[in-house]
């Protein structure tokens, strides 16, 4: 490059020169019968002087991309335009120069206004018709008329910065010279080239090499940098990947070759060379938004973290604010998608239903500890479905089939998996009951508290009398557990492992159902229905709500994971995020990614909640005493890893649930008909197309290649709690027996199953549990029937129920779970 050379005569002498010129050339270009007139060479440079010198350069739209949680792999790219700066010397030479010889043969000689070509361009003007003219415009003022464009801020500057007039082409000149004299010539081809547009939505020679040829611009070779360069001019017409723009194209290549060899850029034969090669052009518009996503499955992830951003008052005080600068601000942003768990989920929940299915299969995965999503899929795809050529399938309720319209499957972009846009949420049945457990602990019930489970519970809870969850005859609540079995004495570890829903009924009645609604809140269970925000709203109406423990209020899969996750980190509640590092252009991280966590539940609550929650899925550690029956057993083997966690249906199995977890990862899964929560189709569990399989697959795949880790075990006191001796009774009169055991505070049933013993017939021949137990705890009389025989064990008793629960339990109508 030559010596830049900005002494004050020389500069003055230019900006008198243009001045005189620039007045002669646009009044030849307008009125060229006056145009050597010495008014017109005056006025010019009267106006020329006048202009102002310093241009204000906005950054122009800049491509963000979205890359999984590995930082590597991408995830999508949202754009308003296809630009990514890139600095020159990751340009290929051959482009450069190539820019160079299509547009502005002596860049490196003038001082941003060409001298001699503004002269060349009033002769050409004053012997050539309208089409023949020139503009003498250099690769400096183009990139001023861009710069202009790019910063303007209302759409008549856009207009101004690019009309053919003598005053924008004075104001690009005035402009040009100051920049000449600020920027390195290198430093203006860098924003030249970062700025042009090159057709088919690229903009920047970053974008235009990925767009045409699927490589970095530091990659192109001579032929394709020609092409680049001679795009520029009029990327429409000379578009390569048309039929009638392909020839145009490669004329204009080859007439950049020709003067790349002019300027001394390449020799003749490498010209002969490039010309001779066969261009193949991919015509590869960069993918933009969520319905593009790099893998296809993955759109429902980037739903949710564009929904996100457009919440965060960081990047504006709008939502269109928002919008525009993750379209146009040059972020890269590193996801907490888990490529490894997403993809687990997305095979599993196809493998449970296909896309072609009205129930959606759905699951979301949390990491305790960060609030990190790891991974959101649903068999459904992420798309549009186009009201002119409907692909999706008959509306599921048979009201809006009837009318002939049509379902949100197989396509929709509806937040199934995290709620809103109309999306409420679904009934997620027993896995509520873990907030009755952990509002039960904080009142300072132990795990160990056991009750009486009957077959039927009439309880403190008011509803219709109309209810079928009603007692006969009165207005209030009356549970029953799925099968209509009794639950026998139960304790929380193994009410939880069966579902025993006339154990957790008095229970959450016993710590107050506002408590228990609170647990839910803190731990984020958000209510966006009329009702369940009406009976969680007050502590009034929430203190009524007896049926909030059997999961009747609805949630979405990435709370219900979250929830879980919480108590899987001791208690660490973390806001959900879909990010882990964003990078501004600038290559500054933002906070915003870092994760917003706070203690909502003590450690030792959490830690004896997760042990109880063990018991459901196959799980337990050395303090528990689960029993016999688990409702989601298989869990645990399948995952091979400590595993916690809690089934749940609803009446009539209109929805399932299930949540395992390890110390790494929380999933939920839920099934359901999301166009038509009434639906008549039985929503599976451990089947093939159940909502299990899915879960534990997801879980299992997720884990794979990480450690085992264990949960903590709880300390004594909040497992086995004020534990008391019990008086021996053995072979006392069954009434003596009743009487001691209720004297020493415990809760007296007597069994009605009778047990061979070496005490005499209708004799007390033991307890259940015996030696000790909680104060106030129920102890079991067993009754002798005589004939020897082992004695009486102190496992809790019961026959095992599976979920599900009556009809109708919630004031209002709801639907208790199992």
């Amino acid at each position: 490059m030559r010596k830049r050379d900005h002494n004050v005569l020389t500069n003055a002498a230019s900006l008198l020169i243009c001045g005189l010129l620039a007045g002669v050339v646009v009044a030849a270009a307008a009125f060229p019968a006056v145009a050597m007139s010495g008014l017109a060479a005056k006025a010019g440079a009267e106006t020329f002087g006048a202009l102002p010198t310093e241009l204000t350069v906005a950054r122009p739209p800049q491509i963000s991309y979205l890359l999984a949680a590995d930082g590597k792999t991408p995830l999508a790219t949202m754009y308003d335009e296809n630009r990514r700066d890139v600095k020159l010397a990751d340009v290929s030479p051959y482009m450069q120069k190539a820019i160079v010889a299509a547009e502005d043969h002596d860049f490196y000689k003038h001082n941003g206004v060409d001298l001699n070509g503004v002269a060349r361009a009033f002769v050409n003007n004053q012997n050539e018709g309208v089409n023949g003219r020139q503009g003498a415009s250099t690769l400096t003022m183009q990139y001023v008329r861009l710069a202009i464009a790019y910063s303007a801020t209302h759409p008549a500057d856009v207009v101004a910065a690019t009309e053919d007039t003598s005053a924008r082409k004075l104001r690009e000149m005035r402009y040009a010279l100051q920049i000449d004299k600020e920027l390195s010539k290198d430093e203006i081809l860098e924003r030249y080239l970062n700025i042009a547009a090159f057709g088919n939505g690229a903009y920047g020679i970053f974008a235009a090499s990925q767009v045409y040829f699927g490589k970095a611009p530091k990659n192109l070779k001579i032929e394709e940098a020609a092409l680049l360069a001679g795009m520029v001019k009029a990327p429409t017409t000379n578009d390569p990947t048309t039929k009638s723009g392909r020839p145009l194209a490669l004329d204009r290549r080859n007439y950049v070759i020709d003067n790349m060899v002019k300027i001394g850029a390449i020799t003749q034969e490498e010209a002969n060379a490039a010309k001779a090669t066969d261009l193949v052009v991919k015509d590869k518009r960069t993918p933009n938004g969520c319905v593009a996503t790099n893998e296809k499955d993955w759109g429902f992830f980037c739903d949710y973290f564009y929904r996100w951003w457009l919440q965060q008052e960081t990047f504006g005080s709008t939502s269109y604010d928002r919008e525009r600068r993750l379209k146009s601000g040059g972020y890269t942003i590193i996801t907490t998608l888990d490529p490894q768990a997403q993809r687990g989920a997305d095979k599993a929940v196809r493998r449970a239903k296909s896309v072609n299915s009205k129930e959606a299969a759905m699951v979301a995965v949390v990491e305790p500890g960060t609030g990190r999503v790891r991974a959101l899929s649903v068999n459904r795809n992420f798309k549009l479905d186009d009201p002119k050529r409907p692909a999706n399938k008959p509306h599921s309720d048979p009201k809006r089939r009837q009318k002939g319209q049509h379902g949100n499957y197989p396509n929709t972009v509806n937040p199934l998996l995290t709620g809103g846009d109309g999306i409420t949420g679904y009934q997620a049945g027993s896995t509520f009951k873990i907030f009755t457990i952990v509002a039960a602990l904080e009142k300072g019930i132990p795990l160990s508290y056991s009750m009486n489970a009957p077959q039927q519970f009439k309880s403190e809870y008011i509803i219709s009398s109309s209810s079928p969850a009603a007692c006969p005859g009165t207005h209030f609540y009356c549970p029953t557990n799925s099968g209509k079995k009794a639950g026998g004495v139960q304790n929380m570890w193994s009410a939880f492992a069966q579902s025993i829903n006339t154990y957790f009924v008095p229970l959450q009645q016993q710590v107050g159902a506002e408590n228990v609604v609170d647990v839910a809140k803190r731990l984020g269970i958000q209510f966006r229905t009329t009702e369940d925000i009406d009976l969680g709203g007050t502590k009034e109406a929430a203190h009524q709500w007896g049926a909030f423990t059997l999961g009747v209020s609805q949630t979405t899969p990435l709370e219900l994971a979250n929830a879980y996750a919480t108590l899987a980190a001791d208690g660490k509640y973390c806001d959900p995020i879909p990010v882990q590092k964003i990078t501004g252009p600038d290559g500054k991280s933002l906070d915003i990614a870092n994760p917003h966590c706070e203690k909502r539940v003590s450690t030792e609550v959490a830690r004896a909640a997760v042990d109880a929650a063990r018991c459901p899925v196959g799980d337990n550690s050395s303090t528990s005493k689960c029993g016999g029956s688990r409702t989601a057993a298989r869990v645990k083997s399948i995952v091979n890893a400590p595993v916690a966690g809690k089934s749940g249906t609803t009446d009539s199995e209109k929805t399932a649930a299930l949540v395992a977890m390890t110390k790494q990862y929380a999933v939920a899964g839920i099934m359901a008909d999301p166009d038509w929560p009434q639906t008549n189709v039985k929503m599976g569990h451990n089947e093939p197309n159940g909502i299990n399989p899915p879960v534990w697959e997801t879980l299992r795949d997720a884990m794979k290649g990480k450690p085992r880790i264990n949960f903590e075990p709880p300390g004594k006191k909040i497992s086995e709690g004020d534990q008391r001796s019990i008086p021996d009774v053995k072979c006392q009169p069954v009434d003596n027996a009743k009487s001691r055991i209720k004297g020493a505070g415990f809760e007296v049933v007597v069994s009605d199953t009778k047990v061979a013993s070496s005490c005499p017939p209708n004799t007390a021949a033991g307890t259940s549990p015996s030696g000790r137990t909680i104060k106030g705890g129920v102890v079991t009389i067993q009754v002798s029937s005589g004939g020897g025989g082992s004695e009486p064990g102190d496992q809790p008793g019961g026959p095992g129920n599976q979920p599900g629960g009556p009809p109708n339990g919630r004031p209002g109508g709801g639907r208790p779970g199992g």
